[in-house]
């Protein structure tokens, strides 16, 4: 049949495109439709009044990852993104003034614990060893191998006892440091792909081994420089991106993935569809008139989601060599760290208080704003929408920026009356944007039992021939996750059918 060699990739995102180029390498007519005007999805830009703003992720940890989905296309990722590691990696303040810059030698590493508390530099050394041990079992054994059969869990289950993944990655690090700035430190990672450190397991801790091990890396032009390359290698193997096309629904027939209708009415066949929509959408939307086996609505709706996003977005004029000590990644802790994270991910409250991402690209990569300009990215961690009692943004907005903006001004002194241009993300638009469940930032939460096998499979039960990657998939949320996602995906789905030249000429 002319049609096994098509395959439909459902979003433009870093996973979708990830997804198209190992399926065209696999010999496949690939279509990646997208409902947004470019690739990327959340890993997109929009430039306004001359700013590139960059909405989504940031930083490049595994660029190993990136270089052997290019190296599986036959492409050198070298030559196509040029990536510039940072040093420090990043910045964090608390409101004491103290200080904690982070990077990739251990001496400089043990100078900055000895310096805020030499009382916990053994147990530092001891979290290094720790986040090596989880860096073996959840990074090299767990990220790129396909989950969807329970005994891949229960394989690893002597392991996770024995390194207590059970006991959260805040746990792990009160476990081995007093000093409640660094605990947060050393723990707030799993923010960045959704999760609350409270209760998110201590195998996240391996990031800290990650950064240690690959630097933490910015790609000049930003992470749409890296969606826009992908773009460029699925195209030059054939394959066709459309934006501005929204997939309406995925068409089953006799139990198989058969095409994709869109919201247009129009309709495309493949034999094999790829969803990087968000899991809970590709269920609870693409296949409403589909029967579910496991991932129903009511259990969709018993799931925890990912906090929120609150991105404020500016550019400021003439600020160029202003606030010097405002460098490329500054997280700004607010008076709380644990009562924060009860409030978003416990109670769904917007605090009074915050802690504050901040990232200034500008400093890095001048193309990002106008000459003696800068451009900025804030985020505030916030609760989804999903909560009994939602947060109405169309009346809060307003007053949360100032509220964020009173502790700018404390970083940034007089960084209002410069600024140009500005737009805000709040959970409405990860909702309306993103067709994101519930607003949400990261899709599922990474808890321990929403993991692995417990997360929705990269080949799914509802249909031969339909797939997932992405965020809301093994192994989860983040850039590297993202792309591991479609790493799982090639192992599972088979090379293209050898067709003659007629045949696949029919089916192109």
């Amino acid at each position: 049949m002319t049609q096994d060699i098509r395959a439909i990739v459902i979003g433009a995102g870093l996973g979708g495109l990830a997804a198209a180029m190992r399926l065209g390498a696999k010999g496949y007519a690939v279509t990646v439709l997208d409902r947004l005007d470019r690739p990327g999805g959340r890993g997109s830009s929009i430039t306004q009044s001359g700013h590139r703003f960059d909405l989504g992720p940031t930083i490049v940890t595994v660029p190993q990852l990136l270089e052997d989905l290019w190296a599986v296309c036959g492409r050198d990722f070298r030559k196509d993104v040029d990536l510039r590691p940072l040093d420090p990696f990043y910045e964090v303040r608390w409101p004491d003034g103290t200080r904690f810059r982070a990077c990739g030698d251990d001496d400089r590493m043990f100078a900055e614990i000895d310096r805020i508390n030499p009382d916990d530099l053994d147990g530092y050394k001891k979290f290094l060893r720790d986040s090596h041990a989880r860096y073996v079992v959840g990074f090299e054994g767990m990220v790129a191998r396909p989950m969807h059969r329970l005994i891949e869990t229960i394989k690893v289950l002597p392991k996770f006892v024995q390194l207590r993944a059970d006991r959260s990655i805040y746990g792990l690090a009160a476990s081995r440091v007093r000093d409640e700035r660094l605990r947060m430190a050393l723990s707030f990672h799993p923010l960045f792909i959704g999760g609350d450190p409270a209760h998110v397991t201590s195998i996240y801790a391996l990031v800290a081994h990650l950064e240690k091990e690959f630097g933490v890396h910015y790609a000049m032009g930003g992470v749409q420089a890296i969606a826009d390359a992908m773009a460029g290698v699925v195209r030059g193997q054939g394959g066709i991106i459309r934006q501005n096309a929204e997939v309406d629904e995925i068409r089953i027939e006799g139990g198989a993935a058969r095409g994709v209708t869109l919201t247009d009415g129009s309709t495309l066949d493949a034999g094999l569809v790829v969803s990087n929509a968000d899991a809970g959408h590709t269920y609870d939307r693409l296949l409403r008139n589909h029967g579910k086996r496991r991932w129903t609505r009511r259990k969709l709706a018993r799931r925890r989601w990912s906090m929120g996003l609150y991105v404020w977005y500016f550019g400021t004029k003439d600020t160029a060599g202003m606030w010097p000590d405002v460098g490329h990644h500054t997280i700004q802790n607010g008076p709380r760290f644990k009562g924060l994270l009860r409030d978003i991910f416990m109670r769904g409250k917007l605090a009074d208080d915050m802690s504050l991402y901040i990232h200034r690209p500008s400093v890095t990569d001048p193309g990002v704003a106008p000459a003696g300009d800068d451009t900025f990215y804030v985020l505030s961690p916030v609760p989804h929408l999903g909560w009994k009692d939602p947060v109405d943004w169309q009346a809060e907005e307003p007053a949360y920026r100032e509220k964020v903006a009173a502790v700018l001004e404390g970083i940034m002194p007089g960084f209002r009356a410069r600024i140009s241009t500005e737009l805000v993300f709040t959970p409405e638009t990860f909702r309306d944007r993103y067709l994101s469940p519930h607003g949400a930032g990261f899709s599922l939460e990474p808890r321990i039992l929403q993991s692995a096998w417990f997360r929705p499979h990269n080949v799914s039960e509802e249909a031969r021939g339909l797939y997932i990657v992405g965020a809301g998939t093994h192994p989860g949320a983040g850039l590297p996750g993202v792309i591991s996602s479609a790493e799982v995906l090639g192992k599972l789905v088979p090379d293209a059918p050898r067709l003659g030249d007629a045949q696949r000429l029919a089916a192109e």
